[in-house]
């Protein structure tokens, strides 16, 4: 059960990189000429690259945050649940959340939302200015 947890864990986790970075690749797409007018008045290819970052980081932890509160609210529900039911007929006990297990996860998130940034930030900055100026979106 334990490797079962981890492994849909694992698997949920690469979906929702993916998810962000998807979601990162259209921001940039829709800010192109945003990025064009930051570049054309000295916006340097670091800074670019730090703002898709940082707002992919963003995204990820504020996404991390409420899928922890409604596993949370998970686990007390279920836990409330089971409360009632004798000992020797519940398939679980008692639930839990280990706290070390919950912040290591919310560093696996910050990671993985770092990552998720990296591929729409070099798009971003591959942005000519002048060719973002004449974009029509």
């Amino acid at each position: 059960m334990n490797f079962l947890t981890w492994f849909v864990g694992t698997l949920t986790l690469i979906a929702g990189v993916i998810g962000i970075s998807n979601i990162m690749l259209v921001v940039i797409k829709e800010r192109t000429k945003e990025i064009g007018v930051q570049r054309a008045i000295g916006a340097t290819p670091i800074k670019i690259v730090g703002q898709i970052i940082l707002e992919s980081v963003f995204l990820t932890f504020v996404a991390g945050i409420i899928g922890m509160i409604f596993g949370v609210l998970i686990i007390q529900g279920v836990s409330a649940l089971l409360a009632n039911v004798p000992p020797e007929k519940a398939v679980f006990l008692h639930p839990e959340i280990n706290v070390r297990t919950v912040l290591s996860a919310l560093i696996l998130l910050i990671i993985s939302g770092t990552f998720a940034g990296f591929i729409p930030a070099r798009r971003a900055i591959k942005i000519k200015p002048v060719d973002a100026l004449r974009t029509e979106l």
